[in-house]
């Protein structure tokens, strides 16, 4: 059966400690309770008695010697463990002017830099890719157009379509496999935009 270790009680020495006399000059009692020597080197220790460690702790001050600038950037650090943290968002990233923030149907905000970032945008998504047109056209969809949407004016064309729904029609057959060469060009384009 394995065997637990003692715990130690809040005031008990620490069984770690490597020195046998309290650090504190003139003192003689056995050291057993650390101390941080400063703000800036937390891991390294004095070891005092009982009575000195109560004595260097009433008087320290871990913000001795910052200026306010530095103890808030300390308090902000110590929220987070002093891990690195990013700012709420995508990963601190913003998109200042993103098209859905800027719902604003009756021009209340009259904003030019707004206005002309959707203009270049909603210019930048009608304009049809080159490599896309005959796609578009054998589908016969408007640009642009969602991934969803795509897939349920595909689902629509093959049940059209489909051989085993038209006797074997030929020219219906060709047809159906220009819709699917569309079809998956569209969809390749679209996974790899998004």
């Amino acid at each position: 059966m394995a065997r637990y270790k003692k715990r130690f009680r809040a005031f008990d020495p620490d069984p770690d400690c490597p020195t046998t006399v309290c650090e504190m000059p003139g003192c003689c009692n056995p050291a057993g309770y650390k101390a941080p020597k400063s703000p800036k080197k937390l891991n390294e220790y004095f070891w005092f008695c009982l009575e000195h460690v109560r004595e260097y702790n009433k008087s320290w001050d871990f913000c001795k010697n910052m200026n306010l600038h530095e103890i808030e950037e300390n308090l902000r650090s110590a929220t987070v463990w002093n891990k690195p943290s990013w700012k709420l968002g995508h990963l601190g990233r913003i998109d200042r002017y993103k098209q859905e923030l800027f719902i604003d149907a009756f021009n209340i905000l009259n904003n030019s830099e707004v206005s002309a970032f959707k203009e270049q945008n909603s210019s930048i998504h009608t304009k049809i890719p080159l490599e896309l047109e005959n796609s578009i056209e054998i589908l016969a969809i408007d640009w642009p157009i969602t991934l969803a949407e795509l897939k349920k004016r595909y689902m629509n064309l093959a049940k059209q379509y489909h051989p085993d729904r038209n006797n074997g029609n030929q020219n219906l057959e060709e047809q159906f496999k220009l819709i699917n060469a569309a079809y998956s060009q569209l969809r390749t384009h679209l996974t790899k935009a998004s």
